[in-house]
């Protein structure tokens, strides 16, 4: 049975809803609805124009009407009277397919098909900074080596501890907390889900995280790489795949603990990898933090070679235990759902044409990759990135080829609006069009 939202408004005592959309650039938009109004909300949709966001209609065309989803609903902790909704993107009378729920949506209908769901947590490190983005929020954090760093993470423990109190509440079943790898960098982990859950929780942990940092006076920002010799911001996926209780990933016979369905879907992904950079890896900025030099700390911590290992973290995908690997390639601004929408694609690809990812590596791959020359690389660019997603009939047959040329379409349009006054360079610093246009991603 539908949760009636007016119904659970008056017994959670909510005022507003936030009724909810990420679009193709992973901006979240939103309408604030009164309670008295959500009922018409929850049947029709609260109204947008698509053209007045990254989506690729023009003045034109019709209305298109977000319809909440009450399994998601969300009560803000910190401001309880207001409740936060992500939705399905509607326009004459059928879902927009060009919109990254409906995406993933479609991807998980496939693998329910094969009786399988794709469960996943993320890993979501972010940057506190001044208010102009120029510098880390904390003068006193200056170590060359400060991941976890006790007394840089407890100088931050009131913030942190509110976002862990919140997560908490939520029942995310968050287990921890800690400084990262760059000076002003944390991470915080919780629980993994089924992956439609995880995305819209990825949706909303970047706007707690944001929205709570604002309120203790600082700045937070999930910029791939905001400082060019600290460690950039990585967004880690945890993937296997479900049959009711039975992890079909696992298999205890195997050295790394993996059946060879998790083998196919990992090829799948290492195969795909390089034109799905184009969502995993989506900004301009997001190619400083692939194929980067060593930072301060000495390592960048991000892949450049598509390659698998066991238990290190020098290459895309690692497998730290039996039953599920870690896929590295993604950055804090890849759009939620088309990261999860991403993985399913690509695995899909890979069980359906049953593809070996081929042996795995144990060597250090940031010191030790001009001994694989045959290794595939990831982009070096985003235009590139574009390119490879362009020729991927694969890609284009997965999402549809309407959807993909429209991706495509906009961030062409996006470098254009770049390329007017900057010019990319990794070796020249990062430029005011990256922070003024990805500091908020």
């Amino acid at each position: 049975m539908t949760k009636n939202l007016s119904k659970i408004a008056k017994t959670k005592k909510i005022k507003y809803f936030l009724i909810s959309f990420v679009d193709l650039f992973g901006v979240l938009r939103s309408k604030l609805v009164p309670a008295q109004a959500i009922g018409e909300m929850q049947k029709n949709g609260a109204g947008f124009a698509g053209f007045a966001t990254w989506l690729d209609m023009t003045p034109a065309d019709s209305d298109m009407f977000a319809i909440p989803d009450p399994n998601s609903l969300i009560q803000l902790p910190w401001k309880k009277e207001i409740g936060w909704l992500a939705s399905d993107l509607w326009m004459n009378g059928q879902t927009v397919k060009a919109s990254p729920r409906v995406m993933l949506k479609k991807q998980i209908n496939k693998l329910d098909k094969k009786n399988l769901i794709m469960k996943s947590g993320v890993e979501c490190e972010y940057f506190l900074i001044s208010e102009d983005g120029k510098t880390i929020a904390d003068s006193r954090d200056i170590q060359s080596k400060p991941c976890y760093d006790q007394s840089a993470l407890m100088r931050r423990y009131e913030l942190i501890k509110e976002i862990c109190d919140c997560m908490i509440e939520l029942g995310w079943a968050p287990y921890q907390n800690d400084h990262e790898d760059a000076n002003g960098q944390f991470e915080m982990n919780w629980d993994y889900e089924d992956s439609l859950v995880t995305a819209d929780r990825h949706v909303f942990f970047k706007f707690m995280v944001k929205s709570l940092a604002e309120k203790h006076g600082l700045r937070a920002t999930f910029m791939p790489k905001p400082f060019e010799n600290l460690t950039g911001n990585g967004c880690h996926a945890h993937i296997s795949l479900w049959n009711g209780k039975v992890n079909k990933f696992l298999d205890n016979g195997d050295r790394f603990g993996l059946s060879r369905l998790a083998y196919n879907f990992l090829g799948g992904i290492m195969n795909l990898a390089q034109p799905l950079a184009a969502f995993f890896n989506p900004t301009i900025n997001s190619y400083r933090r692939i194929n980067a030099p060593p930072t301060k700390s000495g390592a960048s911590w991000s892949p450049s070679s598509i390659s698998y290992t066991g238990n290190n973290r020098t290459h895309m995908i690692r497998i730290p235990d039996p039953g599920r690997f870690e896929l590295r390639l993604m950055d804090g601004s890849s759009n939620p759902y088309l990261l999860q929408a991403g993985v399913i694609a690509a695995g899909l690809h890979g069980i359906n044409n049953k593809i070996d990812p081929g042996e795995p590596l144990t060597c250090n791959m940031y010191t030790d990759y001009k001994n694989y020359p045959n290794l595939k690389k990831l982009p070096d660019e985003i235009d590139d990135a574009l390119e490879y997603m362009e020729e991927s009939k694969e890609i284009k047959e997965a999402f549809g080829e309407d959807v993909i040329n429209s991706y495509i379409k906009l961030k062409k349009s996006e470098i254009e609006n770049f390329n007017k006054d900057e010019d990319f360079n990794k070796r020249n610093p990062i430029t005011n069009w990256e922070k003024n246009n990805t500091l908020d991603c």
